[in-house]
């Protein structure tokens, strides 16, 4: 196939409690978040007894009440026996340890079940002074940092269901069947510490949790548990690296958003999005910066406390690949505070 732009081949996502068939023994359904990206995809594959499900929305009520809905009308009332999950956060793996408790078996990454299973029996009431200090000292406007000090933060145990002891591990070029399908498996890295993917063999579909979204950008973030990662780095390394694997006829299933054909396209454009923003970035630190300042030249549009975190996050990230790589150094101040400049 000649190269083309991204396309989708399908108008509209399936209704909730609904699927629709991507190919023969492969259901696409849709899980709620309660957040502006209000979606998570979730995918069947049919294995004539079962069913092999890849990731599973949010752990809550509504949640399940759908899944139940879905085991009853498309899974047609086959078990669930394998959870695939690609990738540790909330909205992937929320429903994993609900679904372990029906019978399935957990297949992950090692990183992913150990990330998941720490951060949900590390529930906090309050902000710890770790997460604080990395607040204060990415220029977090004071006013909104002395009332998130006093507000409970996110939980992972809030949205995640507790996981039993168990999982099978999944690593870099493994090959296993599902849905009547051979898939290798690829990691990618940035988004999420060791992102399972999942390429047909002999075939068109990728399977892309966040690694691969059509539409919109993957959020990449240094967190207070690792403060000097560099997961830019390792996210364009790893788009690289899927670069030879992408063809123009691949059916992508993304994490969000609709199904889409044009991964070369896509890989490139999720490159130049970040050489990009770098490029805005080393212009803008010009004079001493915090991160929380470089919000404008990166996403080139008005942040809302909503997006705040998110946007602080990823801020941190964008410097800590030039401090990785020379191009700008930074000075901690009396207050706490990192100013950074271009080197």
């Amino acid at each position: 196939m000649t190269a083309e732009g991204l396309r989708s081949p399908f108008a509209d996502p399936p209704t909730e409690g609904r699927a629709i068939e991507l190919a023969e023994g492969i259901l696409w359904m849709r899980l709620p978040l309660p957040m502006a990206l209000d979606h998570v995809n979730v995918f069947a594959l049919d294995d004539g007894d079962g069913w092999t499900v890849i990731d599973t929305g949010f752990n809550s009520r509504r949640g399940r009440a759908i899944w139940q809905a879905l085991q009853a009308g498309p899974l047609v009332g086959r078990p669930v026996r394998r959870v695939i999950v690609t990738h540790h956060h909330p909205d992937h793996i929320g429903m994993a340890g609900w679904l372990q408790d029906q019978g399935a078996e957990l297949v992950t990454t090692r990183t992913a079940w150990l990330y998941a299973r720490m951060l949900t029996l590390d529930e906090q009431p309050l902000p710890v002074p770790q997460q604080l200090a990395f607040w204060r000292g990415a220029g977090m406007d004071p006013a909104l940092l002395a009332r998130r000090a006093g507000e409970r933060p996110f939980n992972f145990a809030d949205v995640v269901a507790p996981l039993p002891l168990g999982f099978t591990r999944i690593v870099e070029g493994q090959s296993i069947v599902a849905g009547g399908r051979r898939w290798r498996v690829r990691m990618g890295n940035g988004h999420a510490p060791e992102h399972a993917t999942l390429w047909q063999e002999d075939g068109p579909l990728v399977i892309g949790g966040d690694q691969l979204l059509p539409s919109i950008s993957a959020n990449i973030g240094v967190y207070p548990t690792e403060p000097m990662a560099d997961p830019l780095g390792e996210w364009i390394g790893s788009c690289r690296a899927f670069q030879p694997h992408a063809r123009w006829d691949q059916l992508v299933l993304p994490g969000h958003k609709l199904p889409f054909t044009g991964l070369p396209l896509r890989l490139r454009q999720m490159i130049e999005n970040h050489e990009g923003a770098i490029d805005r970035l080393l212009d803008h630190l010009a004079g001493p910066r915090t991160a929380a300042d470089c919000f404008a030249p990166l996403f080139k549009r008005t942040i809302g406390e909503g997006e705040y975190g998110l946007a602080l996050v990823e801020a941190v990230a964008h410097l800590n690949y030039l401090l990785h790589r020379g191009l700008a150094r930074r000075f901690l101040t009396a207050d706490g505070i990192w100013l950074w400049e271009r080197t």
